[in-house]
């Protein structure tokens, strides 16, 4: 592996992650075609998940393609869905040489893409910057071996982990820094989720704002028995903006009826005892296409999904205030007696936001 081609791996990895929240249900591959040491042609898959990162590069190198060397962050697909193969692509171009960073885990293309290449001549090199590839993969990865998306939890909090005080006052905990960059980090997902008691309390629109993104996620609440306000944000805003509701098996049904008019999509799952069972609720999310979602709470869904297993990557934003004991908790009741049972994760990142700490961690490798 040549420090030449991590260098343009990593290239076609930063490309691959502009795409991301914008191309499920397909994933955000990025593509850098280099000719005699010189960038001709680059792209990224685009919203809607097409047309796909290499074609987009291609048709920007042209003719400069034939005998290029094409570095792209996941295999080239190998079968003909709604386009053609990304690997035929590729060799009616006249590429002399395929870089890629990690095999797709389609069953659909599986070392199928790398095989169509290399029976056509072309040198084809794999694994570089591959763990970097299954990071931004994950979602895409996840979905198609588990069929669930990949779950960040994303809580802002007081030093001493709560986020409202007693009476359920909460805004703002953590400073316009720390807000902003919340709203980037939704702008690189699928959806944004909360559960039914946040949607209540904080009457949120869960978009992306203040970043001049056109495109915003899915908004997806978690509500058993869909008893949301149909005044708030949310509601006035579901034509415009998709809002997902993921509710039990048996909603009531003039609820039902007046969500679905006012154009939410109503996704049912099952329950766990009394609750809504977090893998089905996954499950439905994965099916419905999603790969990436981020969870801004609150306590008892972030608890849920924690004690099932089911947080690939935490973030969190603690400000520099305290509110005490009475102050309602950012995680619910997890039943641990013993530490040996607490859901761990590995430190990935620290850094200040303004006057608030921003830390990231990723699910432990056991």
């Amino acid at each position: 592996m040549s420090e030449t081609d991590k260098r343009y791996m990593a290239l076609a990895l930063s490309l691959g992650q502009r795409g991301q929240g914008t191309c499920w249900p397909n994933p955000s591959v990025g593509c850098v075609i280099v000719k005699d040491g010189r960038i001709v042609g680059r792209g990224w898959t685009q919203p809607g998940g097409r047309p796909h990162a290499e074609p987009v590069a291609l048709e920007q190198a042209g003719d400069a393609a034939r005998g290029a060397t094409a570095y792209v962050s996941l295999e080239p697909c190998s079968h003909y869905g709604k386009t053609s193969p990304c690997a035929q692509a590729l060799i009616e171009a006249g590429v002399a040489r395929v870089v890629c960073a990690i095999e797709d885990s389609d069953p659909r293309v599986a070392g199928q893409g790398f095989a169509m290449l290399r029976d056509a001549g072309i040198e084809v090199v794999t694994g570089v910057l591959a763990e970097q590839a299954a990071r931004d993969h994950a979602g895409f990865f996840l979905k198609t071996e588990q069929g669930r998306p990949f779950v960040t939890l994303k809580l802002a909090s007081s030093f001493d982990g709560r986020i409202a005080t007693e009476s359920g006052h909460s805004q703002w905990i953590t400073g316009p820094q720390a807000r902003r960059a919340v709203h980037a980090m939704r702008a690189r997902h699928d959806a944004v989720m909360v559960g039914a008691g946040t949607a209540r309390a904080d009457d949120p629109s869960l978009t992306v704002r203040g970043l001049g993104i056109k495109r915003q996620p899915v908004r997806v609440v978690v509500s058993r028995h869909l008893d949301l306000p149909l005044m708030g944000q949310l509601a006035r805003t579901a034509s415009k903006v998709p809002v997902w509701l993921c509710h039990g098996p048996h909603p009531d049904a003039e609820r039902a009826r007046t969500w679905e008019g006012l154009g939410a999509r109503l996704l049912p799952c099952a329950l766990q005892g009394h609750h809504i069972d977090p893998s089905d609720l996954l499950q439905q999310l994965g099916q419905a296409g999603l790969t990436r979602v981020f969870c801004e709470g609150g306590s008892a869904l972030a608890a849920s999904l924690l004690t099932a297993d089911l947080v690939d990557e935490l973030v969190g934003f603690t400000a520099g205030l305290t509110i005490g004991a009475e102050g309602l908790p950012a995680v619910g009741t997890l039943g641990l007696e013993t530490l040996e049972n607490a859901p761990r994760f590995d430190l990935v990142e620290v850094q200040a936001i303004g006057p608030d700490i921003l830390h990231r961690w990723a699910r432990l490798t056991r």
